[in-house]
């Protein structure tokens, strides 16, 4: 894994090397291994190498045999053997083992198309000398970030925002309209960013600047399969088809020149990698765990028993909740504001894995592909519901809010709140931050004319008009949910410690076969994920094939009622908010006191504003002095 940057002057303009120089020492941590520059008059490259393949020879940035294409690429290749072979058949000769000198030898061969031939997760960026072209590209899922910055003459572009920050000329200046979508989802969607003079490249998408002039498009996008495609064989022999794939994809997942983990949560999905992960590999695997002493929170109990049946060398940790500091950690290895409260076990699951190994597998994806969420469930118990249920709305108010997870009255209010809307307004409200009225009240500035916090949510969701329902709301989640927010989250977690995670539910095989499924076997009442419990019913315990979904979601209500409470009152004091002029103290205060009263659950709400406003301070904390590069 690596962390890569790069600087394009149009003008012709010679690059800085102070400048690219500073980019890329600024992410050293997500490749410690090695680092390098590339300067080539107008352009820079940099690059961070965490050496996964080929430990001694596959340092970056990567130049071609003839000096003609030069390569920086995060991420990795699983079918880079195979391409390998192919190349080496019609005349490629290879100086490493690894996957990045495949990459380079492919697209010197088939240009911006090579990027469709690529099973993997991967951010590259190739420059193409005689041509002056750069290319920009980021894998179909979304798994490895790629920021980049467009203004004036020059292109720049980045593993992360830390990076861009270091460009002289970079405005600081807050987009509105990311503000709110975060404040709304906890989470920025593609292609915003926090800043308005930086963007997302959005999954599968490839970036082309030639000539001064860029283009966007895109070269590949998973997608549900109409309704009269669907797979219609047996459910029997769906499930030895989806083993099988399953298999495969670990198998590739496992491949590395150092050791490999697994982040195991103690639910289905982290479990099946384990289970196959054990039978895959040279060795059953390391395993890390994260509990919590709230009983109702505490999954160790399932992670020590696939462990002990897998015989794993298994590793946990109990979370307290003396996570302040923690959090104040956390916001400056994100780069702009991160609301997901599951970060805090992330981040720590990710150190204590990063003792041990430097490759992790972790299960993202599984939930939006096999149906895993209970908001599918709601969304297809909405549809079968008569008029009028919401009235009884008020009958629930009287409920008080609870310390546990997900409690029933939370979601009865989630749900009776949003039973009237339309199927994507419905679905995204069940998880809904801030309202739209509630930020209003909340922010100094109104919402930018014409604004609509679902955007991103309705463009994905225009694309799939013709396959089931359920699929559809599955995808806008596989598309927005996933790539903006359990993505980035597992990403900056595990690169914080130096860490290369893996997610083996995100490719092709496994893909493939999920998109395709009926809704009968994603999710049928109230049992979810139904094709993948019955796949992963020969590896695990019944208890918890057939569990409740488990993760790494913590006791934040509780502990925002007690130990962090303190915490969370001076961070959000009004001296704090006002003078960081983006929130009104008022309204503030308003979410924290009703949730300390017990009105109701506002922990997802104000986690948000805490790491909105650490987020600010950590900004302002590591704003570099003008002076430290030129230019």
């Amino acid at each position: 894994m690596c962390g890569i940057c790069g600087v394009l002057a149009f003008d012709g303009a010679p690059a800085q090397r102070a400048v690219i120089e500073a980019m890329t020492r600024v992410l050293h941590h997500r490749g410690p291994d090695s680092e390098g520059v590339h300067v080539d008059g107008p352009l820079a490259l940099g690059a961070t190498r965490l050496a996964i393949l080929d430990i001694e020879r596959a340092d970056q940035p990567m130049t071609s045999a003839d000096g003609h294409v030069t390569i920086v690429h995060n991420g990795e290749i699983y079918n880079h053997a195979e391409l390998r072979r192919e190349l080496e058949s019609s005349g490629s000769r290879f100086r490493t083992s690894g996957d990045t000198e495949v990459v380079l030898e492919l697209y010197r061969r088939h240009g911006v198309r090579c990027f469709e031939r690529l099973r993997g997760m991967f951010a590259t960026a190739i420059w193409h000398a005689p041509q002056r072209r750069l290319v920009l590209a980021r894998d179909p899922f979304g798994i490895k970030p790629l920021f980049y910055r467009l203004a004036g003459n020059s292109l720049a572009f980045a593993s992360e925002l830390k990076s861009l920050l270091l460009i002289p000329a970079f405005s600081r200046e807050i987009d509105d309209e990311a503000l709110q979508c975060y404040l709304a989802q906890n989470s920025i969607p593609a292609p915003l960013t926090i800043f308005r003079d930086a963007r997302k490249l959005e999954a599968g998408h490839v970036l082309v600047c030639e000539n001064g002039g860029v283009t966007v498009t895109r070269f590949a996008r998973p997608a549900p399969a109409l309704t009269d495609e669907l797979r219609r064989e047996p459910q029997a022999e769906l499930v030895g088809e989806l083993r099988e794939r399953l298999r495969d994809s670990v198998r590739a997942h496992l491949v590395s020149d150092v050791p490999v983990g697994v982040l195991l949560s103690g639910g289905i999905d982290s479990s099946v990698l384990t289970a196959l992960a054990a039978q895959e590999g040279p060795a059953p695997p390391a395993t890390f765990s994260i509990g919590f002493e709230e009983q109702s929170f505490n999954e160790l109990e399932n992670a020590r028993e696939v462990a002990a049946r897998w015989q794993t060398d298994h590793h946990e940790l109990v979370l307290r909740p003396d996570a302040a500091e923690l959090l104040v950690e956390m916001a400056g290895a994100f780069d702009e504001p991160f609301g997901d409260s599951s970060a805090l076990p992330t981040y720590l699951v990710s150190r204590l894995a990063s003792e041990h190994v430097k490759v992790v597998l972790s299960g993202e994806g599984g939930d939006e592909l096999f149906g895993g969420y209970e908001t599918y469930a709601a969304d297809l118990l909405a549809q079968r519901l008569p008029a009028g249920v919401g009235r009884l709305r008020p009958l629930v108010d009287r409920i008080p809010s609870s310390n546990g997870r997900v409690s029933v009255e939370y979601r009865a209010k989630r749900f009776l709140d949003a039973i009237e809307l339309p199927p994507l307004e419905r679905h995204e409200a069940f998880k809904e931050i801030f309202s739209a009225d509630s930020r209003r009240d909340l922010l100094n500035a109104d919402a930018p004319a014409g604004f609509d916090a679902l955007a991103a949510q309705r463009r994905r969701f225009s694309e799939t008009a013709g396959a089931p329902l359920l699929a559809r709301l599955q995808d806008v989640d596989l598309g927005v949910y996933l790539v903006d927010d359990l993505l980035v989250k597992t990403d900056r977690m595990s690169m914080a410690h130096s860490l290369e995670a893996r997610v083996p539910f995100l490719d092709s095989a496994v893909c493939d076969l999920a998109l395709s499924l009926p809704t009968s076997l994603r999710v049928r009442g109230l049992q979810k994920k139904r094709l993948l419990r019955a796949a992963a019913a020969q590896w695990l315990p019944r208890r918890i094939v057939y569990g409740r979904k488990r993760g790494f979601s913590i006791p934040a209500a509780a502990w925002l009622r007690g130990e962090l409470l303190p915490f969370a009152r001076e961070v959000l004091s009004p001296d704090a908010v006002e003078r960081q002029a983006i929130l009104r103290p008022g309204a503030v205060a308003a979410v924290l006191d009703e949730h300390v009263a017990r009105t109701r659950d506002n922990s997802r709400q104000l986690w948000g504003l805490i790491m909105l406003t650490l987020w600010r301070d950590s900004l302002t904390a590591a704003a570099p002095p003008r002076t430290s590069v030129s230019g």
